[in-house]
């Protein structure tokens, strides 16, 4: 029996490439680096270039992801993007509560009803959570707390298999691998997240929510969150857009 854990390994193209061609080009790298894993590899790409990819032949692993959607399914509303309309395309994934929309504006009751509208067409939402700065009297822990009650308040029971958690602190991210957060710290934000979702829907059920782990993730760091910081798989960006370097973080995970 193979009992080797399988992460999830996300990639957050953020507004990257600048064109269909190079999206092409991208994908297909990561298509042949993601041929015969055991990792769950998944690519949140633009928005325009979410049919060229669900349409494009891939890995039973590589799955397809976007990287934001509106809190209403349907209506007078220009320029949004619905779950609805995602899941026709058989996008599976969207990051919901990135630090990089909330810097836009977006409330926690806007990332809650989203991710209600995601899990009602069937999506599997990634929900991120992040402190910006680290206080000595742990007052970010009543931060993360807070988001994790706003982000949670609509999701039932039933719901938390498809619910991913992505810890991504926003004083880590852009930063060297060096000044990024240790496994040691890390495994105690990963213990906090699953004592809360434990209280509130049972140790069994909350323990099985998967939680990632992202801001500034390279390949000289990956065994460290995956092993000591015992996350269950990375959110990455920039990394993502180089097949090269998504194929040394796979392959650490592979061996794990």
């Amino acid at each position: 029996m193979n009992n080797k854990k399988s992460y999830y390994i996300i990639g957050n193209w953020k507004m990257n490439p600048g064109s269909r061609k190079e999206a092409k080009r991208l994908f297909a790298g990561i298509r042949k680096v993601s041929q015969r894993r055991t990792q769950r590899i998944v690519a949140c790409v633009p928005f325009v270039y979410l049919v060229d990819m669900t349409t494009s032949s891939r890995p039973k692993c590589l799955s397809i992801g976007a990287q934001n959607c509106f809190l209403e399914n349907t209506g007078s509303h220009t320029g949004e993007i619905s779950s609805v309309q995602l899941a026709d395309m058989k996008v599976e994934y969207v990051i919901l509560g990135h630090s990089e929309r909330r810097d836009l504006g977006e409330s926690d009751e806007m990332i809650s009803k989203k991710i209600r509208a995601s899990l009602d067409a069937g999506l599997k939402p990634i929900i991120c959570i992040g402190e910006r700065e680290r206080d000595k009297d742990g007052e970010y822990l009543k931060f993360l707390e807070n988001q994790l009650d706003n982000a949670f308040s609509e999701v039932s029971s039933e719901d938390l298999s498809k619910v991913i958690v992505a810890y991504e602190p926003v004083w880590a991210i852009g930063r060297s691998e060096d000044e990024a957060i240790t496994g040691h710290s890390l495994y105690e934000i990963v213990v906090f997240i699953r004592r809360f979702l434990a209280k509130g829907y049972g140790k069994n059920v909350g323990f099985s929510v998967p939680v990632l782990y992202g801001g500034s993730v390279t390949s000289k760091n990956t065994r460290e969150f995956l092993e000591e910081g015992n996350a269950d798989g990375l959110l990455i960006g920039r990394q993502s857009l180089d097949p090269e370097s998504l194929m040394d973080i796979i392959d650490i995970a592979d061996k794990i």
